[in-house]
């Protein structure tokens, strides 16, 4: 017997977020929401001048509006909803400096803020609304994510996938869909889910046009849905849904895990390094084995790092980084820059990615599967190396948290920090503008209605 279209995991995941209000939503994940926003506008303003996003930005201008209600945050343009959430979806995407959540292997931020606040700053809502449409994107969007599985991530980029109805939900929730319309929009943002990894192997631009097109595409789905425009009741768990042609583990249960009492936004984890996420745990290993042992790159010979399959299938293509960009997906580089300077962060990327002793570095880091780690992984990201030093001495190291995990995770002071950081890399704004965006940017909640946030629009936030 059929179950009634009302008890489906993606009916009942649609009406969560479409139900889902502020006063519904404990405390802390407010707070931890907050923090998550102001982590994110420092990617977005991260991507100011990169060559990817630039690209992006000027194909927005050319097809959209000149100006709008809707904020470009790196350029402090303004565009249509629709042409925002593209390119702030690319720009904070493009620093590897966005958040992350473990058990989907799903960048939530990257794609969730910025059809949100391109929503949101073109309907005035209030930031209650606002957190609430976020955190609707986020309890989606993960649990969409986990229901992939690891399958699905081998080929497809969550992000790229999940996110597109990350975004429904978000903009959905702001257009005060109905659950039936969420349902709706969930069917035509999965119908355009897509995003492939074989962008890796040539150093190509295609992942920060994975974030922006989900954020626009799940923007679409729900502008649509709102409009009546119908899409497929069961796009996750149906035949021919997302799990059936995208996965070989897909599990519809994960879809209404405890959904309303596990709130999996507060699981979520900020980025420390400035790289993809996978060279984190042995990055965080490396530099505790050089701190514990008083060690310098030019004490270590070799370095083993044992690490999940996924680490192997994303950073494994990655052998010669051709860009700063594609650098970030080798663990060997991202290894090299932790020995060479205690830490992998933008400066160190942009000005020594490829530097002769970085290189040689690289050329000594090999990865290992490891069974400990990749049974634990992607609920646990344990990081594990084995070095070897010139003077013929084995060292191991662990770490079972990284840095920026929840329970290793990262205070408000060093996310401001972070942010006015990413801000003066890319010139995106200068500390004086920050001393004004940042206060905005932390009482998000409070707003009656939310305007820019960058100085030069005017008004701000009121």
């Amino acid at each position: 017997m059929h179950e009634h279209l009302d008890e489906t995991p993606s009916a009942r995941l649609a009406a969560f977020a479409a139900g889902l209000r502020y006063e519904d939503i404990p405390q802390p994940v407010v707070e931890r929401a907050v923090d998550l926003f102001v982590d994110w506008a420092g990617s977005a303003l991260a991507g100011k001048g990169v060559r990817p996003v630039e690209i992006v930005a000027a194909f927005a201008a050319r097809m959209g509006p000149a100006d709008g209600p809707s904020e470009l945050l790196a350029s402090r343009g303004s565009s249509s909803p629709l042409f925002a959430a593209l390119v702030n979806g690319a720009a904070s995407h493009v620093a590897e400096q966005d958040d992350v959540h473990n058990g989907s292997v799903f960048h939530p931020a990257a794609v969730v803020f910025p059809a949100a606040l391109a929503v949101a700053q073109a309907n005035r809502a209030s930031g209650r609304d606002f957190i609430a449409a976020v955190v609707a994107g986020y309890e989606a969007g993960i649990r969409i994510g986990e229901f992939l599985g690891r399958s699905h991530y081998r080929i497809f980029h969550t992000t790229g996938t999940a996110g597109a109805l990350a975004a429904a939900a978000a903009a959905g929730r702001l257009l005060g869909l109905t659950p039936a319309a969420m349902l709706d929009a969930f069917g035509s943002a999965g119908t355009q889910a897509a995003g492939l990894w074989e962008f890796l192997r040539d150093a190509a631009d295609s992942k920060p046009l994975h974030t922006g097109k989900a954020a626009a595409n799940g923007l679409i789905a729900a502008y649509l849905a709102a409009d009546g425009f119908t899409g497929a009741k069961r796009i996750l768990e149906g035949a021919q849904g997302m799990g059936a042609g995208m996965s070989s583990d897909a599990d519809p249960q994960r879809l209404t895990d405890r959904l309303g009492v596990r709130w999996a936004l507060a699981e979520t984890s900020f980025k420390f390094h400035a790289s993809c996420r996978h060279t984190h745990p042995a990055a965080d290993a490396l530099l505790k084995a050089m701190q514990d042992n008083d060690l310098t790159i030019d004490d270590i010979g070799s370095v083993t790092a044992l690490v999940h399959q996924a680490a192997i299938d994303v950073l494994g293509p990655v052998t010669a980084p051709a860009s700063v960009h594609q650098a970030k997906f080798s663990m060997g580089t991202t290894l090299g820059l932790i020995a060479a300077h205690g830490r992998a962060g933008m400066s160190e990327f942009q000005n020594g990615f490829d530097s002769p002793e970085v290189a040689a570095f690289r050329a000594r880091v090999v990865m290992r599967l490891d069974d400990e780690v990749n049974a634990a992984y992607p609920a646990r990201w344990i990081g594990k190396i084995a070095l070897e030093t010139r003077d013929g001495r084995h060292i191991e190291a662990r770490v079972d948290e990284p840095k920026g995990d929840p329970g290793n995770t990262l205070s408000r002071e060093e996310i401001d920090a972070k942010v006015r950081g990413l801000a003066a890399f890319s010139r995106a704004a200068d500390a004086a503008e920050m001393d004004v965006v940042l206060p905005r940017l932390w009482t998000i909640e409070r707003a009656n209605h939310i305007g820019a946030l960058m100085p030069a629009r005017g008004a701000g936030l009121s």
